[in-house]
């Protein structure tokens, strides 16, 4: 990949805030800067949004919504199918985009873009399927009728993991609700939202409708736009402490919220299963995006009776990965985010082993440029150790033995988390169980990825409030009406 392409697309990103349709500096002229986790290095600076500009993009949202709820169905569908069939030009564009600010390898960049462009599809084809019902009331007195309107204006707030797909699965839902948003991306990963807009903006979007804050300051920002009266929607995808302090804000103006939180992600493999499907599976469920997803599979609850080989298969595996920038040819492992993050990991195993875990492969920083940490399994990890508790967010897998089917379920839900599970086994009465069982939204049977734009995205217990894709997912941006008309026939 040429410097001189990077440096092209870079300048074409904006670098201002996005309110009421115009690309704009913050009030205060302040910046953030935007740095390549793979190499530490300044790649863009822009506009760091102050409260008052967070207050414009809500004002700006608010005197747009009247306009976008009455446009017909299917424009707001045309608007969004428009955005879709952009991105599939400007694909190689996003791609690289989010390998340079996020650091994840260029295949799964590409992979992204296709999983976000389908958020992007999926719901300009849910916008005209709006629907409601009519009918007669029982005691044949009325007629009832339930229809669906759009919540009101929104704030979004994406996490840095996945810059497209967050920022996709949130407005498409809202645009075709007719909903009018603010969004504020993270700070880390910023590029890829503001690229996306200006895509929207090509698309045809009208002024106010989306209003793209970026800043260095979020609980500064965001409080007062959750406390106004005016906003009716909060969507969150982040961490659970920081989502039940929103939630709290929330309390106030009771909004609506959607709230996709963390996750402690449980992989079951059974003394039946197809170790080459698992092991595949495993991979696919850790490493992707270098481990940094809610998804990521944490704990890996094999059997006794196949640990040891599970184990070394997958630690074979690990070992053939190439480490590197995600921009350079057969890259798997990109950085992490940042330091914190790679100090986070190294705790995590050493806790681990110090606690009696085996260290099979990997197991620290990689000194340099940037933020990498090897790619690593520990086997044996002893119960109390902390990689049972908290979320890795990284490149280490963790594997527990376990003796049975009740054993497994035990450890599986031992945990505060509900996102995700995936089970492997060739039992299709053990895997029906498994799905009755688990105490989680989601679950892979089988599959070592679950994430489509067409299923609802979401997790049980300290993992979050409501879905987001599928059907479910437009009606998080919808509030029902009941209407009791008379008899017409007297």
């Amino acid at each position: 990949m040429s410097e001189n392409r990077e440096t092209e697309l870079l300048a074409s990103v904006p670098d201002g805030l996005f309110i009421g349709g115009q690309w704009r500096p913050a009030e205060s002229g302040t910046t953030l800067q935007v740095h390549d986790p793979a190499t530490g290095a300044l790649i863009k600076e822009i506009a760091s949004a102050s409260p008052a500009d967070g207050m414009a993009a809500l004002d700006a949202a608010d005197a747009a919504f009247p306009a976008w709820a009455a446009t017909p169905l299917r424009e707001r569908a045309e608007l969004l199918r428009r955005a879709f069939d952009l991105l599939q030009e400007r694909k190689e564009d996003f791609a690289l985009l989010m390998t340079i600010e996020m650091g994840k390898p260029l295949a799964e960049a590409r992979g992204e873009v296709a999983y976000g462009g389908e958020f992007v599809r999926w719901f300009s084809e849910e916008a005209p399927r709006i629907q409601g019902r009519y009918g007669q009331n029982p005691e044949g007195t009325g007629r009832m009728i339930v229809s669906q309107h759009p919540v009101g204006p929104c704030f979004l707030i994406t996490p840095w993991n996945f810059p497209l797909a967050m920022a996709t699965r949130k407005i498409a839902p809202a645009l075709a609700a007719g909903c009018t948003v603010v969004i504020k991306p993270a700070a880390l990963t910023p590029l890829t939202t503001l690229l996306f807009v200006k895509l929207l903006e090509d698309a045809g979007l009208p002024a106010g409708v989306v209003n793209v804050i970026t800043t260095s300051t979020s609980n500064a920002v965001s409080e007062p736009i959750i406390r106004d009266p005016r906003l009716r929607k909060l969507s969150f995808t982040g961490s659970t402490p920081v989502g039940q302090a929103l939630m709290e804000q929330a309390a106030e103006g009771v909004l609506r919220t959607s709230m996709e939180l963390g996750g402690n992600a449980p992989f079951v493999v059974f003394d039946d299963a197809d170790l080459d499907k698992a092991v595949d599976g495993a991979i696919a469920a850790k490493f992707r995006n270098v481990g940094q997803a809610c998804t990521a599979a944490n704990r890996f609850i094999v059997h006794r009776s196949v640990a040891d080989e599970f184990a070394a298969r997958v630690t074979e595996r690990v070992q053939g990965m190439k480490i590197g920038r995600g921009t350079e040819d057969g890259v798997v492992i990109g950085p992490l985010i940042d330091d914190r993050a790679v100090a986070k990991a190294n705790d995590l195993v050493q806790d681990a082993v110090g606690r009696g875990a085996t260290l099979r492969t990997g197991g620290k920083a990689i000194d340099g440029d940037g933020s990498f940490f090897e790619p690593t399994v520990v086997s044996d990890v002893q119960p109390g150790s902390d990689i049972l508790r908290e979320e890795i967010f990284g490149p280490v897998l963790a594997i527990i033995p376990f003796d049975d089917e009740d054993d497994a379920v035990r450890i599986a839900n031992d945990t505060e988390y509900g996102l995700v599970s995936y089970v492997f086994t060739e039992s299709l009465a053990r895997g029906q169980r498994m799905i009755e069982r688990l105490e989680t939204g989601m679950m892979g049977l089988n599959m070592g990825v679950v994430s489509n734009a067409a299923a609802p995205f979401g997790g049980w217990k300290m993992s979050g409030l409501g879905r987001e894709g599928g059907a479910e997912g437009i009606h998080e941006y919808l509030q029902t009406k009941y209407t009791l008309t008379p008899n017409p026939f007297g």
